[in-house]
Parts: C-alpha cells; sequence; structure tokens
C-alpha cells in the first residue's frame, strides 16, 4: 500500500466523520482552513509519542490511536479551550493494513469523544512515532495558564492520581486482575478533562495537566507564579483499586508517575466555596499556595523542596 492509498482508506473517512463548523477546509489541499469566530482566541499545542519511549514496542494499535490523541488534547483542557481540530504527523516503519485500521479506529473514536476533527497530516517511513498538533479556543484574553497563582489560592486535582503510571508494572499480564484492569483502562483510554477545563474559566488562577506526574508538573505552575506550595498527601485522592494493588507505595505513584492527564489547577478559596456542584464533585483540595518557595510535602521531610521526579525525556529512562 502506497502513502496516498492508506491515508485514502484509512484517515479521510475518519476526517470526514469528524467535521466540525470550526474547519472550513480539511485534508486534501496544501493547508486546512480552520475559521476562529470573533471575540476567540486560537489556542494550539503538539506532542509527540515514540515508541519504546512513551509507549511499548507491539503495542495495540486500536489503543495508541486513543491515546496519542488523548495525551494532545488533554493540553487543550488546561487551557480551558473548546477543541476545534488536529493534524497528525504519522511515521511507520511500514504500511501495515492490520495495523493502521486498528490504529485509524482508536483515532476516531477518540476524534469524536473529544470533538476533535482531522484537519490534515502526513505520512513517512522511518521508525514508528506519532505527532499530533491540537487547536482550539478560547475566549479572548481568557486561558488558562500556569502563571497566576497566588499566596493562598487552593491547590485543586481532578480525578484519581497514580492509577496510568502504576500500570505499566501490568502491561505484561497475560491474566490481569479486575484491580489490575482498571488500572490498565487508565492508561490505555485516557480522558481528557476537556469540559472541566472550560468550566474553570473566570475561577481558576493558574492550571495544567498532569502528564510527566504531580510533583513535577504543580513544579511548573510554581515556577511560573513565582510562589511556593504545600500540599498533604493523605488529601490526594487514590482509587481503591491503586490503594489495594500498591498499598503504602500508592501515594509515591500519585505524586510522581504520569499519563493520567488529569488537572491541576488553584483556585482562590472564596471562589472555591461557591463553586457549583459538578466541579466540586470532579475536584479535590489537596494543598495551599505559599509565598515561600518551594514545593513542601506535609509530614514527609524527605520529599519537601526536591524538585519533581517526573517524566524527563533527557533524564529519565525509557
Amino acid at each position: 500500500m502506497g502513502e496516498f492509498e492508506l491515508i485514502q482508506k484509512h484517515f479521510l473517512p475518519l476526517a470526514r466523520s469528524g467535521s466540525n463548523g470550526a474547519l472550513v477546509l480539511g485534508p486534501g489541499d496544501d493547508c486546512a482552513i480552520q475559521r476562529i469566530p470573533p471575540g476567540r482566541d486560537l489556542v494550539f499545542s503538539i506532542d509527540t509519542m515514540v515508541e519504546g519511549i512513551h509507549f511499548p514496542e507491539s503495542y495495540p494499535p486500536e489503543y495508541l490511536g486513543w491515546r496519542v490523541l488523548a495525551a494532545a488534547a488533554s493540553d487543550l483542557a488546561a487551557m480551558g479551550a473548546e477543541p476545534a481540530c488536529f493534524t497528525l504527523a504519522l511515521t511507520l516503519p511500514e504500511a501495515d493494513d492490520h495495523w493502521l485500521t486498528g490504529f485509524a479506529r482508536g483515532l476516531a473514536d477518540a476524534s469524536q469523544t473529544f470533538r476533535l476533527a482531522l484537519a490534515g497530516g502526513d505520512t513517512t517511513r522511518g521508525p514508528l512515532s506519532l505527532s499530533v498538533q491540537v487547536h482550539g479556543t478560547v475566549a479572548e484574553g481568557r486561558g488558562l495558564k500556569r502563571s497566576g497563582t497566588r499566596a493562598g489560592d487552593l491547590i485543586c486535582v481532578s480525578g484519581t492520581l497514580g492509577d496510568a503510571g502504576a500500570a505499566l508494572d501490568y502491561l505484561q499480564e497475560a491474566q490481569p486482575t479486575d484491580d489490575m484492569a482498571q488500572l490498565l483502562e487508565r492508561y490505555h483510554h485516557p480522558h481528557p478533562r476537556l469540559e472541566l477545563g472550560e468550566s474553570l474559566i473566570g475561577l481558576a488562577t493558574s492550571a495544567i495537566d498532569i502528564s510527566d506526574g504531580l510533583m513535577a508538573d504543580l513544579g511548573h505552575i510554581l515556577e511560573a507564579s513565582k510562589a511556593g506550595a504545600t500540599i498533604d498527601p493523605a488529601l490526594i485522592p487514590l482509587s481503591p483499586a491503586l490503594s489495594r494493588l500498591k498499598g503504602a507505595h500508592a501515594v509515591d505513584y500519585a505524586l510522581n508517575a504520569g499519563d493520567d492527564y488529569e488537572l491541576c489547577v488553584t483556585i482562590p478559596e472564596a471562589l472555591w466555596q461557591g463553586a457549583s456542584d459538578v466541579i466540586r464533585d470532579q475536584m479535590t483540595v489537596i494543598g495551599t499556595v505559599n509565598r515561600d518557595a518551594g514545593l513542601h510535602i506535609k509530614d514527609s521531610p524527605s520529599l519537601s523542596d526536591r524538585p519533581g521526579a517526573g517524566f524527563d525525556h533527557f533524564r529519565s529512562k525509557a
């Protein structure tokens, strides 16, 4: 199968099925055209996944199609952006029709779930890697940033943390238990908090998605805002499955493991008290922002002030 044949068969149908009003012109021309409504800012981000670094060799292509778009869409959630469209650059060792069918199926499911239309992209031959650029829009001047938090703000996280990172321990399990299966599902099918992110506009003073681990990503907020923080590990939300499988070590996964694609935001206490039940049901307060620099872990001196131990492409081993 040639390059243009595989695009025609696997990706053009996906683009048509996911089209929306923001995408004026999709695949087939030299460029796509996206229309930005008056009073909106364009928000865009790009993520790359490489086999053996971001996902294991021989990883099921249907899972990969979902994961690669979910990871990129999570950046839109952190900005409070409304999803619009995405482009895909796909490098393949060979044009394997069976692999492409599974990948396109996972990508199509994610595209429809996250309201992101395929606008176009590129394919080439080489080691398996994927780059996805996502576009969204946000009300002019209202996009959530990493900077902006102030002393006294509450630190809140969505969902439960640590599940996807712990799932890496069970990827090779032939017969995973129910608890293992729950963690594996969090790894295979992350759900970026797009609607929650949009609802936090005007409420959160800063935001980031948790892709590299809570300590590392919260550290980015603190660095950008020139602030410090104290978090209480006893307050960090853990899933029952993670607690049963990892026991006392569960909180370590929640602090340092990546791939959860939950949100970490800071919110003034008065605004938190007035937040809707929908927001409060999805988020947990785990600490407060301080004037003093550093990230402090309550009752854990050995963890206090150390840099986040999240994933770093040039320091972490695959």
